[in-house]
């Protein structure tokens, strides 16, 4: 049985794992979950025993198989869970990842294959990231941030990287919502600020916010 502290840390070192697939600092896990490093270290001696990591010293940690999909179902059940709040029970997107964050660990395989079926077998959750299946398997989609687009790119808002209450409400106040068309005006040169164009308005966002939008061409 995989503990729900042990959930957490896989589900950390699985999205620390997409930029360090060769191993992930036990430094970097502590600032994501807001712990101490030796806190940690211990954790992932803990996860290399039951060999859902692999651990090395000074060199970080890997997912093994076995952990990757027990990450993975922690993950689709949190997606699943975000879905079914904004779509069943009207919570905006910005208010989703608590609630989600607790109801991910609840362990009945029934209640989640339900509640794919029940969602009728959505393929992304609220804020664009895809849902992995029944299997784990995830089809992740082709992206690009934002901030690297170029004066007269253009493409479609699909996601976000911060998925925070406070960038979302900035997304939600300025019509910066999944689906959005978005036209790149102009670009500065001194700070890498952005001149967009929406729908029905030119707007002018930062460095920050642009890094955190995911756009596709």
């Amino acid at each position: 049985m995989i503990s729900l502290s042990e959930e957490n840390y896989l589900k950390s070192v699985y999205h620390l794992e997409e930029n360090h697939p060769d191993g992930v600092s036990t430094n970097a896990i502590a600032e994501q979950i807001d712990s101490k490093a030796s806190s940690v270290t211990d954790m992932l001696k803990k996860l290399s025993e039951k060999k859902l990591v692999v651990y090395k010293k000074y060199k970080g940690a890997k997912l093994t198989e076995i952990g990757r999909v027990a990450a993975l179902e922690v993950i689709r059940k949190h997606r699943l869970w975000e879905v079914f709040l904004v779509d069943k029970l009207n919570f905006s997107w910005d208010e989703v990842h608590e609630v989600a964050e607790q109801l991910e660990h609840i362990k009945s395989k029934k209640l989640t294959q339900e509640l794919d079926k029940f969602l009728d077998f959505p393929k992304r959750d609220p804020h664009g990231d895809p849902i992995p299946d029944a299997e784990g398997n995830l089809k992740v989609a082709q992206k690009t941030l934002l901030s690297k687009l170029n004066v007269k790119d253009s493409g479609t808002l699909i996601g976000v990287k911060d998925t925070s209450s406070e960038f979302l409400k900035y997304l939600d106040k300025n019509g910066l919502i999944l689906g959005e068309k978005i036209e790149v005006l102009d670009k500065e040169n001194f700070d890498n600020s952005m001149l967009i164009k929406l729908k029905d308005k030119d707007l002018r966002v930062s460095l920050m916010v642009s890094s955190n939008i995911y756009i596709k061409n």
